[in-house]
């Protein structure tokens, strides 16, 4: 405890160098319409923005995010990073895309892409606590909503747009980026896209861990049988020095949208987006039982098969596809001191993965939504918004993994959020009530239906010009997945028929009648503004009834452990902390100092430590920067995670050093030039992510070099 207090006073800033305070501070929240400026809300928010986002911004959500205190990076190899807000992902996390969920299934295994491309954000809002009311009471960890231009939301004069190339050299990726917008003022149109190319991982040292892949084996389901393999032809994973096979893959992003503004009365617009990839899975990642079922033959021929579809089960690829149509209208000044803005969305979304086995179609997911949102807007002196949600989907995961039931899904949300202004004091309160109907395709399970409600209370004091004090409340309510409910649900009547969810090495049983899970948050913040200076710390407690986990049972199922969906109680606790100090001019720029650092604890009341939780992290960053030139060097160190959770692994810390340069100048005009060059884990440390499931089997990028230029005009 001594330690972590220590580190908590030491841990309070950070990467204030790639951000200028006002540039932080005076963001306008498009996730949150009651408020005009991220300085305006009580409410724990995190922006990326501006320089800062061109900096950080990656292949993936969760790189892009995961060095922000209070988020992590789920990564499951170069293809696939989830972010974990708090010690939270899956369901409990929602990203979205311009305030309308992804709609991919990447809440339902870890080594599911989120369907969002971050190259061509503008910002990115992360939502934490009572915010997340606005978009629904599940999201009990955080909001994430990747904010683009695909719709225009402000007039465009004439063409602009940019043009970006990148190169990463840990795996081999080439990235390029452009986007062009075009208008008369009144009607506007945009084009962009991404594509993307990725050879195998380099990294330092083994790809498996093969202590810790023996000792995850021992916890699960008992010592590692050799001589089980051989009598049953399973070979041992064939481990790699200095590179993760079977990581390479591709991306390619297309978007189109248009927009006609009605003056100063709004606009309306509608957009396309495509997203495709596809990547490897790196080996050991699936765990694949089904050769035990042809233990009793000895045909010669068959024999050849079966190695040669075991050769094939060692290749695993995703291949995903993606379309989204998105429509928007906001129309402001409909009843002047009533309803002063109304928003209206409407996406529809089509998305289908398959996961190839060598050339052979393993399984195929396929989930077809529609979501809608209405928002009456008040922005008179007490800000206020009432809105309803709407969602309907249809899942359905056909072949041999195919563990979870089709399932139609119908949600309906009903939110009011309302602040309220008191001489120093700012206060906002808000309530939401949600209906969940899930009607699975199964013989032993009926429809489920769940009713939730959640509140939330926030207040911000101002104490002087430079410091405030941010004190958030909230009862939220969240009602179980489908994979939670339905999980092999059919399959535990017929003991011969349980299916393995490859992604995690496990048999995973759901119970459809789960009851809804409720967290009580905290969160009190304390906020400095000074002169090109900044700081936050947050404090948090999250008590939750009825959290919903997977359990080991202790038994197998053809030597596959099997687990099961259960509920506990479970409290979660941490601190984050950032700022940003400018500490003297030198050669015509300016020298600023940032510290950084979070940490979080989480324990069920009768089920031990909550399994993946990232470590304890502390880090710095030195920078310079005058107009046009910037250079920084930045250090993190995470701690060794020695709490893993029953049946995990423990893992070691690291200490991180990475550095940069970028230079930025006008050509041609008004236009602009934005090239960098970034030296990534410089010291080549192996880098293992408690919050992975796959952190025996590949370890994070070795020492890399990654460049870029952008042209903006």
């Amino acid at each position: 405890m001594k330690r972590t207090l220590i580190a908590a006073l030491v841990g309070a800033a950070s990467q204030a160098m790639a951000q200028d305070p006002s540039e932080r501070m005076e963001h306008v929240l498009v996730s949150v319409p009651i408020h005009k400026k991220a300085a305006e809300t009580a409410l724990p928010v995190t922006v990326l923005t501006g320089t800062e986002l061109q900096r950080l911004v990656s292949a993936s959500l969760g790189e892009t995010l995961g060095d922000k205190p209070g988020i992590s990076n789920a990564s499951f190899g170069p293809g696939v990073g989830r972010p974990v807000i708090r010690g939270q992902g899956g369901p409990r996390t929602i990203n979205l895309n311009n305030g309308i969920a992804a709609a991919d299934v990447s809440s339902l295994s870890p080594d599911h892409a989120v369907s969002i491309e971050p190259m061509l954000a503008e910002s990115v809002e992360v939502l934490r606590g009572p915010s997340t009311l606005l978009y629904g009471g599940g999201a009990i960890g955080g909001v994430i909503n990747v904010v683009d231009n695909r719709i225009p939301r402000a007039p465009i004069e004439g063409v602009q747009g940019a043009v970006e190339y990148r190169y990463d050299d840990a795996p081999g990726m080439d990235t390029g980026t452009a986007k062009l917008e075009a208008g008369n003022g009144s009607f506007g149109i945009h084009l962009s896209g991404t594509t993307r190319d990725f050879d195998d991982l380099d990294i330092p040292g083994m790809a498996i861990d093969e202590a810790a892949v023996e000792r995850q084996e021992e916890l699960l389901g008992g010592e590692h049988d050799e001589d089980h393999d051989e009598e049953h032809g399973e070979e041992e994973l064939e481990n790699s020095n200095g590179s993760i096979e079977n990581t390479d893959g591709d991306a390619d992003v297309f978007t189109i949208g248009a927009s006609y503004q009605f003056g100063e009365k709004g606009f309306f617009g509608i957009a396309y987006n495509s997203y495709e990839t596809n990547y490897g899975i790196p080996p050991g990642a699936h765990g694949h039982h089904e050769e035990h079922e042809d233990e009793d033959h000895e045909d010669e021929d068959h024999d050849e098969d079966h190695e040669h579809e075991e050769e094939e089960e060692e290749t695993i690829r995703i291949d995903l596809e993606q379309e989204r149509y998105d429509a928007q209208l906001h129309l402001h000044d409909l009843a002047p001191g009533l309803v002063d803005v109304a928003r209206a969305f409407l996406t529809y979304t089509d998305y289908e993965h398959v996961e190839l086995e060598g050339s052979e179609v393993g399984t195929r997911f396929e989930r077809e939504t529609w979501e809608g949102r209405l928002e009456l807007v008040r922005q008179a002196e007490n800000h206020g918004v009432l809105g309803v949600q709407w969602r309907m989907d249809e899942f359905e995961a056909i072949g041999d993994e195919a563990y979870v039931p089709e399932t139609d899904s119908t949600e309906w949300g009903l939110f009011y959020i309302q602040d309220f202004h008191a001489g120093d004091w700012t206060f906002e309160v808000g309530g939401r009530y949600d209906y969940v109907e899930r009607d699975p395709e199964a013989v032993t399970s009926d429809e489920q239906d769940f009713d939730s409600f959640s509140l939330s209370g926030a207040a911000i004091y101002t104490i002087n010009p430079s410091w405030n004090l941010g004190i958030a409340l909230s009862r939220a309510e969240r009602a179980p997945s489908t994979e939670e409910l339905f999980s092999n649900v059919d399959n535990t009547a017929a003991d011969d028929n349980l299916v393995t969810h490859a992604a995690t090495g496990v048999i995973e049983i759901g119970d459809p009648n789960l009851d809804t899970e409720v967290s009580l948050n905290a969160d009190i913040s304390l906020n400095w503004q000074g002169n090109g200076s900044w700081a936050e710390v947050t404090l948090f407690y999250n008590s939750f009834e009825d959290y919903i986990f997977l359990l080991n049972t202790g038994t197998e199922f053809e030597e596959t452990p099997v687990y099961a969906y259960e509920q506990d109680d479970a409290e979660f606790y941490g601190l984050e902390l950032e700022s940003s100090f400018r500490l003297t001019e030198l050669a015509g720029g300016e020298v600023a100092l940032g510290v950084f650092g979070d940490m979080i604890t989480g324990e069920f009341d009768d089920a031990g430590d909550v399994p993946r939780l990232p470590p304890m992290r502390i880090g710095g960053e030195l920078s310079w920067r005058n107009d046009s030139l910037g250079a920084y060097v930045r250090v993190v160190n995470a701690d060794d995670q020695d709490d893993p959770g029953d049946f995990e692994t423990e893992t070691d810390g690291y200490t991180r050093w990475d550095a940069g340069i970028d230079y930025r100048m006008q050509v041609m005009g008004e236009s602009e030039m934005f090239a960098f060059v970034k030296w990534k884990n410089i010291s080549d440390e192996e880098i293992r992510l408690s919050t992975s499931f796959l952190r025996n089997y590949a370890p994070q990028p070795g020492e890399s070099i990654e460049a870029g230029i952008r042209f903006t005009f």
